[in-house]
């Protein structure tokens, strides 16, 4: 099956705001100074894995 390509024109995107959780409320990154922005960019993201008892017993209820 073949794919196609859509290309558009800058005049044709959509700006898409994104938003971030901050000390408890979420707010634009837009709105952050260029050292919060830095810090935003530097973040790490994670998957943590838990291993307790809580979570099987909710899967086997």
């Amino acid at each position: 099956m073949d794919k196609k390509v859509v290309e558009l024109r800058n005049e044709e995107r959509t700006h898409c705001e994104i938003w971030t959780r901050v000390m408890g409320y979420c707010r634009p990154v837009s709105s952050f100074n260029k050292g919060k922005q830095s810090e935003y960019k530097d973040r790490k993201y994670f998957k943590e894995h838990c291993d307790c008892d809580c979570v099987k017993l909710s899967k086997v209820a």
